[in-house]
């Protein structure tokens, strides 16, 4: 098959779980035979490659603000001419959902990977939770499957749009016998740290991880890996709240895998403060590297981490975290070497033979009719409407002409003019 991955930054993967599943999906479809067409976004002081790892990538630009990013980036995306011929198109991100009547005028058939909760994102206002709760029943509407990376995720549209879902969740990678040469440029020994890594986000309680450590009495430093593009605020939140404790110490981003590899694989415990994007790639690494995990208390970590590691809900709770890890580090090793056993349920390739078996039946069916709904589905249609008038008023903001493209597209995809 030649088939499409939209949505995301594309590859080399470097910033979040979509790309990490691009990269990862995408390497075993070429291996498997077929032809994988990445589209991706330009990040500065990187070359604009043609290929990587076997796929070929088509490189599009995005305008750079938070609320039109992704979708100007595939509203471009959607009438390249580089989808010529491809036979199934997966899109990431349900905010992507008003550009899919496009794809199927095109004869494309489409799966939307729907990603968490994102209308829970604290860096979203009123106007934007309410385009991505609208651009849900959108996905549902007018995707021929929709991927779902964790139960919760899933059991979300069951309850709410009575739709069907593809459950595939992320691969873990198994971090084993890793080095810890590296960790000596950070100041670091082996079991004598916690590690957090986290874009800086609300929803990731990067705050409360270090407001909780403060509170702890723990010896071993914090180190925080991350940092955010957008907002400017929290940052400022958590470099306050690190600032007051010599303890903590934010190290920015860090690209360098090796590197990382060894903090995951060497922390006394891992902070998961990731709380509503499904199952998370950093989580599964920390996993297979066999780190004692504290997450956040939501279903899509308990999923994840089972019976080993710990939960926390507030500073306070992952203080006694921290503690307890500090307290019992043979305990708490034992932790993540029963995690590391189990994660390795979460393995890439059944992940990617999971996305070829989807891929091959998008194929082979087509685009469904776009008169056919998910039965019980909620006021998909009004909904589907509501969601356009609300990616418009977003749209206002930001003036370009690329907004003009996505304008006319968003309004010929809810008017009819589209198949």
């Amino acid at each position: 098959m030649r088939v499409a991955l939209i949505g995301t930054r594309g590859v080399p993967a470097h910033y979040g779980g979509f790309e990490t599943a691009v990269e990862e999906v995408g390497r075993r479809l070429v291996d498997r035979g077929h032809e994988v067409v990445v589209f991706c976004r330009p990040v500065g002081g990187e070359t604009s490659a043609e290929q990587y790892l076997g796929m070929r990538l088509v490189h599009l630009p995005a305008l750079r603000h938070p609320a039109v990013e992704t979708l100007s980036h595939t509203a471009l995306s959607v009438v390249s001419p580089h989808l010529k011929d491809v036979d199934a198109a997966i899109v990431f991100n349900a905010a992507n959902s008003p550009l899919l009547p496009v794809l199927r005028a095109r004869g494309i058939p489409v799966a939307t990977h729907v990603d968490g909760l994102e209308w829970k994102r604290g860096k979203w206002g009123p106007v934007g939770r309410d385009y991505y709760r609208l651009a849900e029943a959108l996905s549902v509407r007018w995707s021929d499957a929709l991927i779902a990376d964790a139960r919760g995720i899933a059991d979300y549209y069951t309850e709410e749009f009575a739709a069907p879902t593809r459950e595939i969740a992320y691969g873990a990678p198994l971090i084993t016998g890793a080095a810890s040469d590296k960790l000596a440029g950070l100041g670091l020994q082996p079991r004598g740290y916690h590690l957090v890594v986290a874009r800086f986000e609300v929803e990731n309680h990067v705050l409360e991880a270090v407001e909780g450590y403060a509170r702890s009495s723990a010896t071993a430093p914090l180190v925080v890996v991350g940092s955010a593009p957008y907002s400017h605020g929290y940052v400022a939140s958590v470099r306050e709240a690190a600032q007051r404790d010599s303890r903590i110490r934010l190290v920015g981003g860090i690209w360098d895998n090796d590197l990382l590899d060894q903090l995951y694989a060497h922390c006394l415990s891992y902070v998961h403060g990731h709380s509503v994007g499904g199952t998370n790639p950093s989580l599964l690494r920390a996993a297979g590297a066999g780190a004692h995990v504290i997450a956040w208390d939501v279903a899509f970590n308990r999923e994840v981490i089972g019976p080993h590691g710990q939960l926390f809900s507030s500073p306070a709770t992952l203080a006694e975290g921290v503690e307890w890890a500090e307290a019992h580090p043979q305990e708490a090793r034992a932790d993540g070497e029963g995690l590391q056993r189990d994660i390795a349920r979460y393995s890439w390739d059944d992940v990617a033979d999971q996305y070829a078996r989807l891929l091959t039946d998008l194929a082979r069916g087509g685009p469904t009719p776009r008169t056919a709904r998910p039965s019980g589905a909620r006021r998909e249609g009004t909904l589907a409407a509501s969601a356009a008038t609300v990616g418009l008023r977003m749209l206002e903001r930001v003036p370009h002409a690329a907004v003009r493209v996505m304008r006319t597209l968003i309004d010929r995809s809810t008017s009819g003019a589209l198949p």
